[in-house]
């Protein structure tokens, strides 16, 4: 169902001050740099930082759990109690995200490459 948790996504509310310090943690220049979404990568992992994220209902990180078939582990997710937060969407290029909420409220993260 997965290859593994590759991706956290941060919902920030000062984008330029975000960056400025996931830039200097990281280490590294962002790999995605426009006004909805700037995007790190670093041995293996994407951080990504989401100045929507709130307007959008994130209440935190959301980790992504990378999938080959986005539709089918939505809903081996959603048949196994999984509550819906968001339906599968596009974000660019081909890429899938979804997400749903576990029993105890945390938010699982699903995407899937182009």
């Amino acid at each position: 169902m997965t290859s593994g948790m590759k991706t956290i996504i941060y919902p920030v509310r000062d984008l330029e001050r975000a960056k400025a310090l996931y830039g200097r943690l990281l280490g590294v220049e962002p790999v995605v740099d426009e006004p909805y979404y700037v995007g790190f990568a670093l041995a293996g992992q994407d951080v990504g930082l989401d100045p929507n994220g709130y307007g959008q209902g994130m209440t935190g990180p959301v980790a992504y759990w990378h999938v080959d078939d986005i539709e089918g582990s939505l809903k081996e997710l959603l048949d196994a109690g999984a509550e819906k937060v968001q339906t599968v969407k596009d974000v660019g290029g081909g890429k899938l995200v979804a997400s749903v909420r576990d029993a105890d409220g945390n938010v699982v993260g699903l995407i899937q490459a182009p």
